[in-house]
């Protein structure tokens, strides 16, 4: 990776310094002085991933990685205080999602992975990402690393690292509390807090009203969640945003006791599991229909209810990551699993 030039990195730490004015401590400790002419709601301190951080004002040029990290800020209005966002081009249509005029403002660093030169290149002083979602100790783009630049980040809460699995696993709260936590801090970090809890508030009550339909749990169908794979699939735990949009909506998660956000497990425990419903994350190289191709031609799986009576459902990648658009996923899937007849 192409170091950048001094005179970049040292603009970059100077609009840090004076822009979100972040100070982070491990232990909650103030360490520095509020500056002169800040606003009266700061400083504010926030905790995220374990870590707390005091900010001094409002970051004003954060860039985001992904749609629905992307998507949290506009849900809060916070698209004036974004300098870019990089996505790839595989995460679905955004013609006709509320935010486009927001899209439409904002602008697209990339299609491609977040990377220094890009956060350095847009000025940024907040990164809003999460491990593996932007943050990754293999491409170096980490907390630790922008926190040596100047610049300040955000860690998505549904990818906190929970210190399972050798450090890999991810996740410490289930997936909706997640949402709420991250739009909860952030709310505070800009300080558009009513904003913050009216969507929690509605979002809240979306989901309460989908899961007060849902069946009593020993006649709910059993949901497994298929993102890609041949040899082994990739899948959701516990931690990530399908686990409640499934439970939420009434189904049973065949893989709720995986201590994880989104890993990988065998085919052998999905065909001992058999689910009688398989969700598609719709994303990526391979279509929703390749995908439901091959699970309808892959032998292992024929006798697997889902597949033996065809109760395939599909759901945007946008839907099923911690995103503003998972409260509708659940009120839509619901409305699916209430009429599927389980077993068989």
């Amino acid at each position: 990776m192409r170091r950048p030039a001094a005179p970049l990195a040292a603009l970059v730490l100077a609009l840090a310094l004076t822009g979100c004015g972040a100070r982070v401590s491990d232990d909650g400790r103030d360490t520095g002085r509020r500056p002169a002419g800040s606003s009266g709601h700061y400083p504010v301190t926030v905790e995220n991933c374990g870590t707390r951080t005091t900010y001094d004002r409002a970051p004003r040029r954060v860039v985001t990685n992904d749609v629905g990290i992307t998507e949290i800020m506009f849900a809060l209005g916070l698209e004036d205080r974004m300098a870019g966002y990089a996505m790839p081009d595989d995460k679905g249509d955004l013609d006709g999602v509320p935010w486009k005029d927001a899209y439409d403002k904002v602008p697209r660093l990339s299609e491609k992975a977040l990377t220094k030169e890009l956060v350095l290149g847009a000025r940024a002083d907040l990164v809003f990402a999460g491990w593996n979602y932007g943050f990754g100790e293999d491409s170096g783009l980490t907390p630790a690393a922008l926190k040596k630049l100047g610049i300040g980040s955000y860690v998505l809460t549904e990818s906190c690292h929970n210190g399972t699995d050798g450090g890999s696993g991810r996740g410490v709260m289930p997936p909706l509390e997640a949402l709420y936590t991250d739009l909860t801090a952030l709310g505070k970090i800009f300080g558009v807090e009513d904003r913050a809890k009216a969507l929690v508030k509605k979002y809240r009550k979306q989901v309460a009203d989908a899961a007060a339909k849902a069946p009593a749990p020993g006649r709910r169908p059993s949901v497994f969640l298929y993102d890609d794979g041949r040899d082994k699939p990739f899948t959701s735990g516990r931690y990530a945003g399908p686990h409640d949009i499934i439970t939420k909506a009434g189904g049973d998660h065949v893989m709720k006791d995986l201590a994880d956000s989104w890993t990988t497990v065998g085919w052998e425990t999905v065909v001992d599991r058999r689910p009688d419903v398989i969700v598609i994350n719709d994303y990526g190289d391979t279509s929703a229909a390749q995908k439901k191709a091959f699970l309808e031609s892959y032998p292992p799986l024929a006798g697997v209810p889902a597949v033996k009576h065809h109760r395939i459902y599909v759901m945007d990648y946008a839907e099923l990551v911690e995103s503003p658009r998972n409260p509708a996923a659940v009120s839509d899937l619901a409305r699916y699993l209430r009429g599927v007849r389980t077993g068989g």
